[in-house]
């Protein structure tokens, strides 16, 4: 392709096969680009297909089936001791995840666009080296790298070998004991996971309340469910010492004022991932040698101007729906370079897959006094709403954060059954500026579940209106 008087191979290199990077090849080829794709991993698929959203996701459903089923007699129902066989849960895993990712598979190898198997890294800002000593040039680059797990936070705990989520996937049978390492999503579904299935599962978190990004009040409620099913929990630590002693792993840490020891027969390193930028020489095409992730401005561009970024490797949120909406956008500008378009953050939904599920939208309330916003809020609780009662789901409850002056919804908040899908209602009224006044309008089915919304949105109107 010639761009000037300069050839290039394609207009179009995207480095990363994943969400992100297959989001902005698609929508390149489909307006015309020339595009190759570059993807250097074991497999094709990316993390969330392989290693991430969709093989916890279904592990975490066994699990929660398995546990409604070992508490059937809350609802009357008489069933014998649940038995499991853990090789037939990780094989229909496996099976679920071999379709998944046989058709990413297909989608990049449907001739739309070139498809390189190998690890790049850089020259010149338009040239990259593939392992097998020939280079590919291109007008435009888009980075889309994904995350690795992040360092160990002690070096000492390296002798004990600490798994990591993706040991955790590969897993031919399960530990009689475990300590989890980290209060984020992945630590706390896999935590539940292992407790669900008999596993003695100990959590440590460094904060002061687990989801930290999340509101205290909409944390504490997970908290106190995780530690009524069993798990020993932790919360403001410091982590002291860890490896093994006496044939036996062990993490010692600070908890209020005295340190502790626990012992376990395996560890999971669940602190988090940070952007997989090694081998890329990053500083020959310009952008300097990136330690923490790849800045880029709202429209995803680096400060090499024909050089994007998207996904995990540029962050600011690890969430693959933003990926596919950070490569699109990135696309497009690439398309349309007189007609930019920029990322829009408010509307960020975060979910983590637990029981009670949580789930947030838009602006904590932390946050949002954080930058001086004068809201108000309002909450419900699942202890005192029919259809959760109905359920036996009764841990949490829903929480919203509106404008004090307009009144317009700029966050909300649920922990509790199936908020992961509850939340959908809450991001529709965000993005769409709704007011507490204008959601409370609308017309909800009795009993459900979505009908809890109703009354802090209720509650925030009448307190403006009044």
């Amino acid at each position: 392709m010639r761009s000037g008087d300069i050839n290039f191979d394609f207009d179009m290199v995207v480095l990363g096969g994943g969400s992100a990077g297959y989001a902005a090849a698609r929508t390149t080829a489909a307006a015309g680009l020339k595009t190759a794709v570059i993807d250097g991993g074991q497999e094709l698929g990316g993390l969330c297909i392989l290693r991430g959203c969709m093989p916890t996701k279904a592990l975490l459903y066994a699990a929660e089936v398995k546990h409604l089923a070992d508490h059937g007699e809350t609802w009357g129902l008489q069933i014998p001791k649940v038995g499991f066989d853990f090789t037939k849960v990780m094989a229909r895993k496996n099976a679920m995840i071999e379709d998944f990712a046989s058709y990413r598979r297909e989608q990049l190898q449907d001739g739309r666009f070139q498809l390189y198997r190998s690890k790049a890294r850089f020259v010149d800002p338009h040239t990259l080296a593939l392992e097998d000593g020939s280079t590919v040039s291109s007008r435009s680059i888009l980075i889309s790298t994904g995350s690795t797990v992040a360092p160990l936070p002690l070096p000492a705990l390296e002798s004990a070998q600490p798994w990591t989520s993706d040991d955790v996937l590969k897993l031919q049978r399960l530990p009689e004991s475990i300590i989890v390492l980290g209060g984020g999503p992945v630590a706390l579904e896999l935590a539940q996971f292992f407790l669900r299935f008999g596993v003695k599962t100990t959590l440590i978190q460094r904060s002061s309340h687990i989801l930290k990004p999340f509101d205290e009040d909409m944390a504490k409620p997970l908290e106190d469910a995780l530690r009524a099913e069993g798990m020993q929990l932790y919360t403001d630590t410091k982590l002291i010492d860890g490896g093994i002693k006496g044939g036996r792993k062990f993490v010692t840490f600070e908890h209020e004022g005295k340190a502790q020891t626990v012992f376990a027969e395996a560890i999971l390193h669940g602190l988090g991932r940070h952007p997989n930028l090694d081998g890329l020489d990053l500083e020959k095409a310009g952008l300097g040698a990136e330690t923490q992730r790849i800045q880029t401005n709202a429209e995803m561009q680096t400060k090499v101007p024909h050089i994007y970024a998207a996904g995990d490797c540029t962050g600011p949120h690890e969430i693959v729906h933003i990926a596919i909406q950070q490569g699109e956008t990135a696309a497009h500008n690439i398309i349309h370079a007189e007609k930019k378009k920029s990322m829009d953050y408010r509307v960020l939904v975060s979910v983590v897959f637990t029981d009670p599920q949580v789930a947030m939208v838009g602006m904590s309330e932390k946050e949002a006094r954080a930058a001086g916003r004068k809201v108000v809020t309002a909450d419900y609780p699942f202890n005192d709403h029919g259809k959760s009662m109905i359920m036996e789901a009764m841990h949490g409850s829903v929480k919203l954060i509106a404008d004090a002056q307009t009144g317009e919804l700029i966050g909300g908040a649920c922990t509790g059954p199936n908020a992961s899908d509850l939340i959908h209602e809450v991001v529709v009224a965000v993005h769409q500026r709704m007011t507490a006044a204008e959601f409370a309008a609308v017309p909800h089915y009795h009993p459900t579940l979505a009908e809890i919304w109703t009354y802090p949105a209720e509650d925030i109107a009448d307190e403006i209106a009044g």
